[in-house]
């Protein structure tokens, strides 16, 4: 009779299952640190691995900030990484792809080098033609920043910081920046951006993340379906340089209101594709404002089931379908990243702003905290 009882506790209780296993026990939330290498002056480099309850996995590289992978479940639960990268600190050192970085202190492009505040000019070392892409050829992708865990009840969170200091590539004041990832267990990648100034400068933070929903070198992007919340684009010259027009995309292969496959329209004979070999342009959002992320674009991966949503604070989005990749660079896994093999879906202020005075303004004076926040949701379909 104890006996009888004593079992009919244990099954009262779930302790023993009849039939079947125990369902498997939810997995932890962890961050594992190991060493990623040393930079070319000797000095270590760290890689910080945030997984949460699902399964869901990203490392990242206190060098540059960089997203070396991010591993997200398909339709079937089978776990593939999405973003283009390295296998080791070798390729981020010379990488010119920008994959995966953090982009400081300017994302985007700068005309001819140069800007003007408070009637001073500043010049900065060109690195793209006659202008300067991404903060310059030293720029926040090719420093060693701070890392702390700063996790918590909110998910996993690494904590990177980097004082940048007055003329750092030419850019104005000692801004002290600092960048939070957060991975959570509904499967969200949170980046929130900070930044303070001791001088007037401009500030413009974003991530260059190469995503393939399908799986990192596996094939090209163009059946992906996109999504943009944005009416308008900055239109451009033949340097990639806004001219200052919002051109209106309905009509045009840049109108991506509803989803649609990134290569239906890329091959068009539009002069705006021509000009940036195919899609590589800064979309005006029509909701952005607001202090909390707000949908701003989605992606979609047919074969996988893999859908991307982006979400920012951030008034524009830099739509980059990975037309200067070309074959030459050999990635994650030996494999080879050709035409199209990523896109980037980069949440910034507008290319070129510090001499765009109608754009949102980039500028950062003393007192003041540039704040922005972009979330990369994943989930299936």
């Amino acid at each position: 009779m104890k006996l009888r009882l004593l079992v009919t506790a244990f099954l009262l209780a779930g302790m023993i299952t009849i039939g079947s296993w125990p369902a498997k026990a939810e997995a932890k939330s962890t961050m594992k640190k190991q060493s990623f290498g040393k930079t070319s002056d000797g000095r270590p480099v760290d890689l910080y691995t945030l997984t949460n309850q699902k399964g869901m996995e990203v490392a990242i590289t206190n060098f540059g900030g960089i997203v070396v992978s991010l591993k997200v479940p398909d339709r079937t639960g089978k776990f593939d990484d999405v973003v283009l990268g390295y296998d080791s600190l070798d390729g981020y050192l010379t990488n010119k792809a920008f994959f995966g970085a953090l982009i400081g202190r300017y994302g985007n492009r700068i005309a001819h080098g140069k800007f003007t505040l408070n009637g001073q000019t500043y010049t900065l070392p060109k690195n793209d033609s006659d202008n300067t892409l991404h903060g310059g050829p030293e720029a926040f992708n090719k420093r060693l920043w701070t890392a702390k865990d700063v996790s918590s009840e909110k998910g996993q969170a690494l904590e990177l910081t980097y004082l940048s200091a007055d003329g750092e590539e030419g850019f104005p004041g000692n801004l002290n920046a600092k960048v939070v990832y957060t991975l959570n267990d509904q499967n969200e990648l949170t980046i929130a951006y900070s930044a303070t100034t001791d001088k007037e400068t401009v500030v413009n933070l974003t991530n260059h993340s190469y995503f393939n929903l399908a799986g990192q070198g596996t094939g090209d992007i163009l059946r992906h379906e996109l999504m943009i919340k944005g009416d308008h684009i900055t239109a451009v010259d033949e340097t990639l340089i806004p001219t200052g027009e919002l051109r209106p995309v309905k009509g045009t292969p840049f109108d991506f209101t509803h989803a649609t496959a990134i290569g239906a329209r890329i091959n068009q004979d539009d002069p705006q594709l021509k000009v940036g070999k195919g899609y590589d342009h800064n979309w005006v959002l029509t909701d952005h404002g607001s202090r909390s992320p707000v949908l701003v674009a989605e992606a979609y991966e047919p074969k996988s089931g893999r859908v991307l949503q982006v979400l920012s604070t951030e008034p524009g989005v830099q739509f980059y379908s990975g037309n200067f990749l070309d074959g030459t660079i050999q990635g994650k896994g030996n494999k080879v990243y050709n035409h199209r093999y990523g896109f980037c879906l980069e949440t910034q202020h507008f290319p070129d702003s510090p001499n765009h005075p109608k754009f949102p303004s980039t500028t950062l004076r003393p007192g003041q905290t540039y704040s922005t926040t972009t979330v990369f949701k994943f989930s299936t379909r």
